[in-house]
C-alpha cells in the first residue's frame, strides 16, 4: 500500500524568518499527518533549508528545489549533493517546468541529477509535463514518455521506487486552470505503465504526484484516483492555514 504525500514547493518565496515561523507552526500538522500515515514536506529556498530542518518536526520532509550533479567545482550559483547532505536534506526536486523553461533544464541534465541522487541514497522528485500547445495538439503522452525514458535511464531496477514522479501539466501551474481528475489519473496511470515497462514491479511502489493549481478544495478529488499518490503544491502551500486545510481534506 503506497502512502500519500503532500509536498509544498515554495519556489522563490519566504525569508529565513518566515520559513522559521512556518516550520514552528507546522509541527502539529506533521504530527497529525503522521498519525494517519500521510507524508508531508516542503521545499524552501536554499537559504531556508537549514532553518526549516532545525525548527520543524523531525518527520517533516525538507526538500531542495534543485541540485547540481557534480560534487564541487566552478559552477557559480549552484549547490551540490554533499552540501545538502551536510545539513540533513535528502530530497530534491528535479526538472520543474520553471527550471526547464528559464534555466535550460533538459531531460539529459535531469538524468545526471537523478542518477547522482539515487546513487547517494537521496530521493529525487522528478517533474514531467506538457505545455499548453503540446496539450492542445494531443502530444501529452509523447512528451511525458520522452521525459521519463531519458530522465530515468541508467537506473537499477531495485532503486527505481526511490524516485518520486510529479506530473505537472505546465498549462496548469500558477494559472488557476486545473487538469480534470480524469486527465490527471489517465496521465499518472500512463506514467506508471512506462516505468513498469522500463523497470518492472518497482513501478507499483513508486509514488506519483499530481501538481498544478492544487488547493484545499480540490486535493481530495485528485487523491482518490488509484494512480495519484499525492500532490506537489505551489502557492497553496505558502500559508500555514491553507497547508493545514490540504492535509485535513486529504485525510478527512
Amino acid at each position: 500500500m503506497r502512502k500519500k504525500l503532500l509536498l509544498g514547493n515554495w519556489k522563490m518565496n519566504k525569508t529565513v524568518g518566515e520559513a522559521k515561523a512556518f516550520a514552528l507552526a507546522c509541527r502539529s500538522i506533521v504530527e497529525f499527518a503522521g498519525e494517519h500515515g500521510v507524508l508531508v514536506g516542503v521545499a524552501p529556498t536554499y537559504l531556508g533549508l537549514q532553518t526549516v530542518k532545525e525548527n520543524a518536526d523531525k518527520h517533516l520532509i525538507v526538500a531542495a528545489q534543485n541540485v547540481h550533479f557534480e560534487d564541487k567545482g566552478a559552477y557559480t550559483g549552484e549547490v551540490s549533493v554533499p552540501m545538502l547532505k551536510d545539513i540533513g536534506v535528502s530530497w530534491v526536486i528535479v526538472g520543474h517546468s520553471e527550471r526547464r523553461t528559464y534555466d535550460n533544464e533538459t531531460n539529459e541534465k535531469c538524468n545526471k541529477k537523478i542518477v547522482k541522487l539515487v546513487h547517494e541514497e537521496m530521493t529525487p522528485v522528478y517533474c514531467v509535463g506538457e505545455t499548453l500547445e503540446q496539450f492542445e495538439k494531443g502530444l501529452t503522452k509523447k512528451v511525458v514518455e520522452k521525459q521519463l525514458r531519458v530522465g530515468l535511464q541508467s537506473l537499477c531496477e531495485k532503486c527505481i521506487d526511490k524516485v518520486v514522479i510529479a506530473y505537472e501539466p505546465v498549462w496548469s501551474i500558477g494559472t488557476g486552470k486545473n487538469a480534470s481528475k480524469e486527465i490527471a489519473q489517465d496521465v499518472c496511470a500512463f506514467i506508471r505503465g512506462i516505468v513498469r515497462e522500463m523497470y518492472g514491479e518497482g513501478a507499483e511502489r513508486m509514488l506519483i504526484l499530481y501538481g498544478g493549481s492544487v488547493k484545499p478544495e480540490n486535493i481530495k478529488a485528485y487523491l482518490t484516483s488509484p494512480d495519484i499518490d499525492g500532490a506537489l503544491v505551489g502557492g497553496a502551500s505558502l500559508q500555514i492555514d491553507s497547508y493545514r486545510a490540504m492535509v485535513e481534506n486529504l485525510i478527512g
